[in-house]
């Protein structure tokens, strides 16, 4: 092999080492994905997730919320590591965790300041009730020019209520012997954020367990949308027709 054809051979490792090395600045600038910060990791991994979110109320406020209302405060991960592990005001107690894991997880709550809300321009959808009145909701029922077949989020939720829910609220949202008609109860007025924040925390003088930890916070607001079909009786007894019909 010649002095030329050795050199070439030696640059080669380094030329493909400058080229993945530019590779990969290229893609840093380009928003290429990061590694979940460990607090973020600890959070998604417990039941935090199901009563808060990021960026608004679930059953307790938004992280982006709690940030803004410790931000300035020297003690605030003091106050918020026991909040963890001592729970309180409905909030569940987590002694199980670590100190050093609770530390993570207020390090990255407390780093949420400035995170707004992305909301997309409201959109209603007008239906016709059986008495001929209308009704403007601001999720769709029925899958666009399908009716009578309901969206995916709403049969989920006639499959969610359907093997939890109806043992205490009655099959189809009926009402039952051991808890009420939930027709009457969106009907007097209960809107996404009670059903939501009532399903999440439970009941315990009335014996309702909480589902926070086991429902998210889409399966609960997905069998609202399908209760919320029921009481005004646009969606009938039983399995309701659907897109994947």
């Amino acid at each position: 092999m010649s002095g030329r054809e050795l050199a070439a051979h030696g640059a080669a490792p380094l030329l493909g080492s400058l080229l993945l090395g530019s590779w990969m600045l290229v893609a840093s600038l380009l928003g290429a994905p990061q590694a979940e910060d460990n607090g973020e990791k600890l959070i998604k991994g417990s039941d935090c997730s199901s009563c808060h979110a990021v960026d608004h109320e679930v059953v307790g406020p938004g992280f982006s919320d709690i940030a803004k209302r410790y931000a300035g405060q020297a003690d605030a991960p003091e106050k918020l590591a026991a909040k963890i592990r001592e729970g309180g005001g409905g909030m569940t107690p987590h002694p199980d965790l670590t100190e050093a894991q609770r530390r993570e997880m207020v390090k990255w709550i407390l780093s949420q300041t400035g995170i707004a809300a992305a909301r997309a321009e409201a959109k209603t959808y007008a239906y016709t009730l059986k008495d001929g009145s209308s009704v403007q909701l601001d999720f769709p029922l029925f899958v666009e020019g399908k009716s009578p077949k309901v969206t995916k989020d709403v049969f989920h939720g006639y499959q969610l209520y359907n093997s939890y829910c109806y043992r205490c609220h009655g099959t189809d949202a009926t009402g039952g012997q051991l808890g009420p008609d939930l027709r009457r109860s969106l009907g007097a007025g209960m809107r996404q954020p009670g059903f939501l924040s009532v399903a999440m925390t439970g009941r315990q003088e009335k014996g309702m367990p909480a589902w926070a930890g086991f429902l998210s916070e889409d399966d609960v607001v997905h069998v609202y949308k399908y209760v919320k079909g029921r009481s005004l009786d646009l969606i009938a007894s039983g399995r309701p027709p659907s897109e994947q019909d």
